[in-house]
């Protein structure tokens, strides 16, 4: 007898995290072992936010806040909103939350029934399919390949559509592609939407801040804003300022989702940390120069890594456009062998592999939804790249 609710059957652990958690293990056990499977800046939380949250401590402000965030915070992000993406939201149009990812869920709780359809673009970001199953919702997984840079197509979209849809996921820069969307491609997306009333959109913006070669982020409610009335964008400061474990993202949208999702909040977590409020603050509010120093660094370790793995036998490595992955395809390695004899039938055998022989740690892209692929995260010091990079090489030359 089984005391487990059936809705766990749905999901799977984080394949992301369960990566990062054996490189962890193997470390433990004193094996030399590079991790490149976590998404998580490697640079500090900048002094100005570490300061606040310390301020809010020795102020006292440990205490209940609103539910979905404090009226201060909410003002913040309003102008963030004004002054990044010249978009217009009240402060009942915003919700924050314990991290993108309870924004998320918020989001999927307030409004799926069962049987409602999940449009998620391939390859996606491993919690979007989960937490639309645990809701009863149906995934519809729409593959987009590297031939046409990993991005939702108009016509790929309006053939997912059908009456059940509830929601469309864009994510730009995507995690794991780095894809970016252009503001001529969400138009196009936008035209076809326009034919769907009855689908909302999430438009996860999580990396706008960590966009490369000059390319101007754009989010869909710029170059479509009469579909305010659809659209939740969901952000944070976990990959921009380097906050992840802070746990503080946001939401903006419509104000009856809003609303739902802040019911939704009230009966599990309450608000989000009110010392992790008080450092966001300060984050948005505050000295911006950050972003730029490591928007350069993410640049650099990027250029490193696409051309040290498109110097690997069997590897293609599109350049991204943004957030700090590259996703390469291993396709040409699948069907050799190991020099022990172990044959590559899959990515993931090429990711176990590469760990049991140069102790290097990526996820593979069957976790992501799209095949033969591995994530690589270049948020770390590019000696560590070059290294990993140099052991990536020598296990693809070795396989036969």
């Amino acid at each position: 007898m089984s005391f487990l609710a059936d809705r766990l059957a749905r999901i799977k652990p984080s394949p992301t995290m369960a990566i990062t958690a054996k490189a962890a293990e193997l470390k433990a056990e004193g094996r030399d072992v590079i991790g490149l499977g976590a998404g998580e800046p490697d640079f500090d939380t900048p002094e100005n936010i570490k300061q606040a949250g310390i301020q809010a401590i020795r102020d006292g402000a440990t205490k209940y806040t609103k539910v979905d965030g404090m009226p201060e915070l909410k003002a913040a992000i309003a102008r963030k909103f004004k002054r990044d993406n010249g978009l217009d939201y009240a402060p009942e149009q915003i919700t924050v939350g314990a991290g993108g990812k309870q924004i998320i869920t918020n989001a999927f709780a307030a409004t799926i029934d069962p049987g409602d359809e999940v449009i998620v673009p391939a390859p996606y970001w491993v919690t979007y399919p989960d937490s639309a199953k645990v809701w009863g919702a149906v995934p519809v997984v729409v593959e987009c390949p590297q031939a046409q840079g990993f991005k939702l197509l108009p016509d790929q979209l309006d053939a997912a559509v059908t009456e059940r849809t509830k929601w469309l996921i864009i994510n730009s820069p995507s995690n794991p592609s780095g894809a970016t969307y252009s503001a001529d491609e969400l138009n196009a997306l936008a035209a076809v939407l326009r034919n769907h009333p009855h689908v909302l959109i999430m438009s996860d913006d999580i990396y706008e801040h960590i966009v490369f070669d000059d390319r101007p982020f754009t989010t869909l409610l710029q170059v479509a804003p009469d579909l305010a009335d659809r659209v939740l964008i969901v952000n944070g400061v976990s990959k921009t300022y380097c906050m992840t474990g802070w746990r503080i993202g946001y939401g903006a949208g419509p104000k009856p989702i809003i609303q739902a999702m802040a019911k939704m909040q009230g009966q599990t977590t309450t608000h989000p940390s009110s010392i992790g409020q008080y450092a966001t603050i300060e984050a948005l509010n505050g000295d911006q120069s950050s972003l730029a120093t490591h928007r350069d660094a993410y640049r650099a370790r990027r250029d490193h890594v696409v051309a040290a793995l498109n110097d690997c036998d069997g590897i293609d490595c599109l350049n991204p456009e943004g957030a700090f992955y590259v996703y390469p395809s291993c396709e040409a390695l699948i069907g050799k062998s190991t020099p022990d004899g172990q044959k590559i039938e899959s990515d993931e055998d090429f990711g176990k592999a590469l760990l049991a022989t140069e102790g290097v740690a990526v996820v593979h892209g069957a976790a992501f939804g799209l095949e033969p692929h591995f994530r690589v995260s270049y948020a770390t010091s590019t000696e560590v790249l070059t290294d990993a990079c140099e052991r990536i090489q020598r296990f693809c030359a070795s396989l036969k």
